[in-house]
């Protein structure tokens, strides 16, 4: 199995404001790093192949989506917090407002299968509606596992 991740966030500005020039700059940077990471399968990526800012798969049109397949979370863990996006990352705040719902979704998908923003967005309802569970899960789903599978291992 392979784990996939839909990561929304609502825009404070247009693309094109200069407020958003450091983030629109290095996304593509970001994602072709990506892409040469160990464990990336897969991402979703719109006209301009450098990234998806132009997938507008819900009614809000501020509303920004970045979806990705990894072998396993640990190499999706990597990518997030060990490399350049997780300074870009420290940053959000000045790009995009705080959500009142969650922005992150994670699930399993089998090797070979490429989700849809279908299949992200029922993953994403499902989180919101039922909190963490085998089928639509957040980091903190990962680290009770992990605190599960250490004690009953341990």
């Amino acid at each position: 199995m392979h784990i996939a991740e839909l990561n929304i966030g609502r825009l404070r500005y247009p693309l094109n404001d200069p407020r958003l020039a450091d983030f629109v700059d290095n996304l593509a940077r970001v994602n072709e790093m990506a892409e040469r990471m160990p464990g990336f399968v897969w991402r979703l990526k719109g006209e301009d192949p450098g990234n998806a800012l132009d997938v507008r798969p819900f009614a809000d049109p501020t509303m920004a989506v970045n979806m990705s397949v990894w072998e396993t979370v640990a190499d999706l863990e990597n990518f997030v917090w060990k490399t350049v996006h997780q300074r870009l990352y420290n940053r959000k705040a000045e790009w995009f407002e705080k959500l009142k719902s969650h922005h992150l979704v994670m699930w399993y998908v089998a090797q070979g299968h490429v989700p849809t923003l279908a299949d992200a967005e029922e993953r994403l309802h499902h989180l919101e509606a039922h909190g963490n569970t085998d089928f639509a899960f957040d980091w903190s789903h990962l680290e009770h596992v992990k605190l599960w599978q250490t004690q009953r291992c341990g």
